[in-house]
């Protein structure tokens, strides 16, 4: 049968990929198609699926600055939207109800405030895949996103320790001390290397918080999360995250699997779920006005808004604690189930499209924005840049330090990772904070100084949108771009780019040519 996922999973993704979809939705129809098929949920699936989300939490602690989600924009903003949207549908649901509605109409008062609790929440699964997708973890938007999201999670398990009366165990009052074992975790870590021992010691933190917290009655989830988190400022941490990025998305479609195969609906149960698509429009107008009253900048709240916009696998686990207490029908497992996979589909379609769409409605979008902007949405613009350097990476930088050796003050880099353009500004480099996708940043900058963009990002479609935003904003110098592959060059060649470098091949005559050098004094001799 373990064949037959496969087969199904990759025949959909790939279907899906033709039609310039992530695959994530052809998953998630995998899913549904199986169990129309006859197959039903297994243990081994269901393990594949909690693995993945296990690792995901965990490369996402790796990824987290504590000190974010104390912010109040942060904490401020996810308990402003999960009182507001509670409030609001608990009420609708109940307006609804008095219409004699299919399944509405058996809500209380008490089972209609749990349904709006559970569609309160975000998937972090789709969103961070998204996020990963177009390479904008490091982003002001995802990074914000992923911090309401972290919150969400925290309410979540408060949520489930109290529903369920599971009490932590006395024991758990120890794992504040696996504080002082952080240099002995970061020596493990070091001493692993940079081959398959790395990647085993990455499943052996995630795999072993999640039990250690599960040990004390706490959810292994969060533990996973929080070990991430403890790790986070190792100098291996970014290296392990990406070692295990294609174990975790490889685990991460048996989840999606696992949604379809929950239960197949009825015509009613579906008829329900479809109603309950239109509320996503409703869930984003409301992130937006309460990401505005934070005071961030409109492009912030918009594109932060349409990520979270979509139900969450969290809603699933507290519609079962639901059912089990006996709050609300088990019916609304399989509608929930449904409406989160159709969520997931409408965000991954226009999230697609994000940025183009924002640049074409910035004008009315500003107009909600506060006077007084969070300091991390402000922009520091170079007044001496004839190049400007998109991405500060490996290859950014090195591009950077070979064009700065040459040109000097004339040469600018930006980054939207804040923490790296710290640590470049105290090493003297001229570089600000600045996302190459934000029309906002643009359209603010003198462009007519410029004469070369060069963008050292390698997602392909993060390309595509810096192009576009700097043709938007009249920019009529030259762009240079990095590929990974001959058919990304291709692509990139077509967005109107000047000159596209394969990354691999001219890493390699570079390499050649500078290792000529070393003999060249043999020849002349």
């Amino acid at each position: 049968m373990d064949i037959l996922w496969i087969l199904f999973a990759f025949a959909c993704g790939f279907g899906v990929k033709q039609l310039g979809l992530p695959p994530l939705i052809g998953y998630l129809a995998a899913g549904f198609l199986l169990n129309l098929y006859g197959v039903r949920m297994t243990d081994g699936l269901q393990e594949i699926a909690d693995i993945g989300v296990t690792l995901m939490l965990f490369t996402i602690g790796l990824k987290l600055n504590i000190r974010d989600l104390l912010k109040p924009e942060i904490w401020g903003g996810t308990v402003s939207f999960a009182s507001l949207w509670t409030l609001l549908f608990t009420g609708l649901a109940l307006f609804v109800g008095t219409l004699s509605a299919p399944f509405f109409s058996e809500l209380s008062l008490q089972s209609a405030a749990l349904l709006a609790f559970a569609l309160s929440f975000s998937s972090t699964v789709c969103v961070i895949k998204m996020l990963e997708e177009a390479g904008e973890m490091s982003t002001r938007h995802g990074r914000f996103s992923i911090g309401i999201l972290v919150m969400q999670d925290v309410i979540a398990v408060v949520f489930l320790v109290l529903a369920e009366g599971a009490v932590p165990s006395p024991w758990a009052l120890l794992l504040p001390g696996l504080l002082l074992l952080r240099p002995l975790f970061g020596r493990i870590l070091t001493m692993s290397g940079h081959g398959e021992l790395l990647i085993l010691s990455g499943f052996m933190f995630a795999l072993g918080a999640y039990e250690l917290f599960y040990l004390v009655n706490i959810k292994g989830d969060l533990g996973a999360l929080l070990f991430g988190v403890l790790l986070a400022r190792h100098e291996k941490a970014v290296e392990l995250s990406r070692s295990l990025l294609n174990f975790k998305d490889i685990f991460l479609v048996g989840f999606f699997l696992s949604i379809g195969l929950v239960a197949l609906p009825d015509l009613s149960m579906i008829v329900t779920a479809v109603l309950l698509v239109p509320l996503l429009l409703f869930k984003l107008v409301v992130f937006y006005l309460i990401f505005l009253r934070f005071h961030l900048r409109a492009r912030t709240a918009s594109l932060s808004s349409l990520l979270l916009s979509n139900y969450s696998e969290f809603g699933l686990i507290v519609m079962v604690v639901g059912v089990n207490l006996g709050l609300i029908g088990k019916e609304w497992l399989v509608i929930l189930a449904l409406a989160i996979s159709l969520s997931f589909v409408i965000t991954c379609a226009y999230y697609h499209r994000a940025h183009t769409t924002y640049a074409r409605f910035k004008e009315p979008l500003h107009r909600y924005e506060s006077d007084h902007l969070l300091a991390e949405d402000t922009f520091e613009q170079p007044e001496s840049a004839e190049i400007l350097i998109v991405g500060t990476g490996r290859i950014g930088l090195g591009a950077y330090r070979a064009l700065y050796d040459e040109l000097g003050d004339r040469v600018w880099a930006m980054d939207a990772n804040h923490d790296r353009i710290e640590q470049q500004l105290a090493q003297g480099m001229h570089v600000f904070v600045g996302d190459g996708e934000s029309a906002d940043l643009w359209d603010k900058m003198d462009v007519s100084r410029l004469r070369l963009v060069l963008i050292a990002t390698p997602a392909t479609e993060d390309v595509r949108n810096i192009t576009e935003q700097l043709h938007f904003a009249g920019y009529e110098g030259k762009i240079a771009a990095i590929a990974r592959f001959e058919d990304d060059r291709e692509t990139l060649l077509g967005y109107g780019i000047d000159k596209v470098f394969n990354f691999f091949v001219e890493a390699g005559v570079g390499f050649a040519e500078d290792s000529l050098t070393l003999i060249a004094d043999d020849k002349r001799s």
